[in-house]
């Protein structure tokens, strides 16, 4: 598979273009058309996240253009994953009256990723719109996605939700759920939905501290030492997602209001105050900037589709001076995209590989969230399914 995405001129003179700018704090006028950055961002996922042997990378691929990403080989993404990567408890180790347990890998032999965080792959398979009843294909006959969610629960438990590693789990009991639904764990306990994500929201809460206090102080930044927030993966931006995401139903809305505005708040906040760090590990250490583009890459992504799913999720509507921040996310984005072509960072997956495995996983994985995340606050987003009905 050539993992080089086919790069169209008119994207190619808008990354150029990008070096015009005069400073980093610019703030853009809202733009009339859909983004060249997230087309060319958008053709680089394809490409990359497509290899069928990689269901980690499928993931990121459905994360952009949802149930209807296809693999290389042809075959919708959604079924790869399942009919290859899905694996079944061995039959000794069940007992007649046990329920028959699914589940993914981490990784593969190789070490290629299958679900490097807990229910990675469920709740992707949910939020790329299908529904509870679809019916997937494995070696041993058919499963129900609504049976991969039963597994989900059935392997929950209520410590695990101040975890940055809970993130997916917990989004996908909220695609799952609505409020007042419960249900029961493997050890027999009542876990109610609703006690669930307001503790995660708590959880948030008490990660954001330190920055929430930097804000109201006025400090330009508030330094990262992997301390609170910056201890989940990815910064904690998919722990926000799937607590605002709970927030999708009207009487969490209500009752959640200024508590989540705040940290809807913080989140803008971080913008500046990340960006400036990542500014200065840029101009002080030559020797890491590979590195720092990639956490760049990371952070503006994720913090672009972040916001983009509070607004679809929550009908979120930013003030005029939110709405600045938001452009000036994505001026930011473009300004890393362009440092990343010219560096040959972009180049492909590949080339990168062979020197730094990690970093080659993350450029397939954040290019697609940055992808998604630009799409999402251009005026006509890039084609995708709609979002995910209710759980039936």
């Amino acid at each position: 598979m050539d993992e080089r995405a086919s790069v169209g001129a008119s994207a190619r003179r808008a990354l150029r273009l990008l070096a015009c700018l005069p400073c980093l704090f610019f703030i853009p006028q809202a733009r009339a058309e859909p983004s060249p950055l997230a087309r060319e961002l958008a053709s680089r996922c394809r490409a990359w996240a497509s290899d069928a042997r990689a269901p980690w990378a499928l993931a990121h691929g459905m994360a952009l253009d949802g149930r209807a990403f296809r693999a290389a080989d042809g075959r919708l993404a959604a079924e790869v994953v399942v009919a290859d990567f899905l694996r079944r408890t061995p039959a000794r180790e069940q007992t007649a009256s046990s329920r028959v347990d699914v589940y993914f890998d981490s990784f593969t032999s190789d070490g290629t990723p299958v679900e490097p965080h807990p229910a990675l792959q469920v709740k992707t398979l949910l939020a790329s719109g299908l529904p509870l009843s679809q019916r997937f294909k494995t070696d041993w006959g058919e499963v129900t996605l609504r049976e991969l969610v039963e597994d989900v629960k059935h392997d929950f438990r209520m410590a695990q939700v101040e975890s940055g590693e809970s993130a997916w789990m917990l989004e996908a009991l909220s695609l799952s759920s609505r409020p007042g639904d419960s249900f029961r764990d493997s050890t027999g306990q009542r876990v109610r939905v609703d006690e669930v994500m307001t503790r995660a929201l708590t959880a948030l809460e008490t990660a954001n501290a330190e920055l929430a206090e930097g804000m109201k102080a006025k400090r330009p930044e508030v330094p990262k030492r992997g301390q609170g927030i910056y201890a989940h993966p990815c910064g904690g931006l998919h722990y926000f997602q799937a607590v605002a995401g709970w927030a999708r139903h009207a009487p969490v809305r209500a009752a959640w209001r200024r508590r989540l505005a705040a940290q809807v708040d913080v989140l803008l906040y971080r913008l500046d105050s990340e960006t400036r760090q990542y500014e200065t590990a840029w101009a002080s250490a030559p020797a890491e900037r590979e590195r720092v583009l990639a956490q760049m890459l990371k952070f503006q992504g994720h913090l672009l589709e972040t916001l983009g799913r509070l607004r679809e999720d929550t009908g979120w509507r930013p003030t005029p001076a939110q709405q600045q921040t938001v452009e000036r996310a994505r001026r930011y984005l473009e300004n890393t995209v362009r440092r990343m072509d010219q560096t040959g960072l972009l180049a492909a997956p590949a080339s990168v590989a062979g020197r730094d495995k990690q970093l080659a996983l993350d450029l397939v994985g954040d290019t697609c969230h940055a992808a998604r995340g630009d799409s999402l606050w251009s005026p006509r987003e890039l084609t995708r399914p709609a979002a995910p009905s209710p759980p039936r």
